[in-house]
């Protein structure tokens, strides 16, 4: 089974997550604060992968440490379930329009954490979730789980659609990355024996 657990407590935040590479997108999310909830679900909903994530925050702070820690949380807990990452395909990438906006969004499963951002935001907040702190997660999900990351927003004006575009396309192409390829035979997909390092 290809399913990683993780409990991460600190004086800031107290979080659970358990993912499930082989699931459905089977997903229950708690991090406080909406509009996160929502984003997590979209990846769990469009990579297949389940998700089961309970955070208790300290949202009277402000949101950072909630959205940074469960992005760990959840890296590390995908990162748990890929094991060596024997015959995994590796790589993998996904335009993602909604509306009048399209994403492109490209990763490698290498062991060697990257982000690559170009993307804007014009608004301060989408429902009660800072802005700001959409980069500040995919760049902690990048890190905890060994993954180098290029996210662009090629165009779009609306910030909900954008941010959606951009989890969506970060979905579909985890989808094509964490999948095994039967071909492989278990093989480590890469001419060094190991990924990362």
């Amino acid at each position: 089974m290809r399913t990683g657990r993780i409990e991460r407590n600190t004086a800031e935040t107290k979080i659970a997550v358990e993912v499930d590479l082989d699931g459905n997108g089977t997903y229950r999310v708690s991090t406080g604060i909406g509009f996160l909830d929502h984003m997590v679900e979209q990846f769990s909903r469009h990579s297949l992968i389940d998700v089961m994530m309970d955070v208790d925050g300290d949202l009277h702070v402000d949101q950072h440490h909630t959205t940074e820690d469960s992005a760990i949380a959840l890296g590390q807990a995908i990162a748990q379930a890929l094991g060596d990452k024997g015959g995994i395909g590796r790589y993998g990438h996904a335009y993602s329009p909604m509306d009048e906006t399209l994403a492109r969004v490209a990763l490698d499963i290498s062991g060697r954490p990257y982000l690559v951002w170009n993307a804007r935001f014009t608004q301060e907040k989408l429902g009660e979730w800072d802005t700001e702190l959409i980069e500040h997660w995919f760049h902690s999900v990048a890190q905890a789980c060994g993954i180098t990351l290029h996210c662009e927003l090629l165009y779009g004006t609306n910030n909900h659609h954008i941010c959606e575009a951009l989890y969506k396309g970060f979905a579909r192409a985890m989808r094509t990355a964490v999948e095994v390829d039967p071909r492989k035979g278990g093989a480590i997909p890469s001419t060094k024996g190991q990924l990362g390092g």
